[in-house]
């Protein structure tokens, strides 16, 4: 992971907000920090819930990594830059690990 790796508490988090913005038809996830503001798109969203999903409700998976993909010929209303699972590992990073 390139950069500084930032843990962010549920007291980091000042708001959470989701919208359509005028003019656009995907949701926007808007969230306000306690040092940033960082707007995902809603692919972006999508994944993350879906890696969330994976991990947190089944009873002996404990990781899944999402790589970007260019995806040719994706379906209408999908972008061709795609979070994809991949198979690796089975277990966080050492940052994240060592983070509280």
């Amino acid at each position: 992971m390139p950069g500084e790796v930032k843990i962010y508490r549920n007291e980091d988090v000042d708001e959470i907000v989701a919208c359509i913005p005028e003019g656009h038809r995907h949701v926007r996830i808007v969230l306000k920090l306690r040092d940033q503001t960082i707007v995902l798109q809603e692919a972006t969203v999508a994944a993350i819930v879906r890696a969330y999903v994976a991990v947190a409700l089944h009873p002996t998976r404990r990781y899944m990594k999402l790589v970007k993909h260019i995806i040719e010929g994706a379906k209408p209303g999908f972008a061709k830059a795609q979070l994809v699972e991949v198979e690796e590992g089975d277990r966080c990073s050492d940052p994240l690990t060592q983070a509280t």
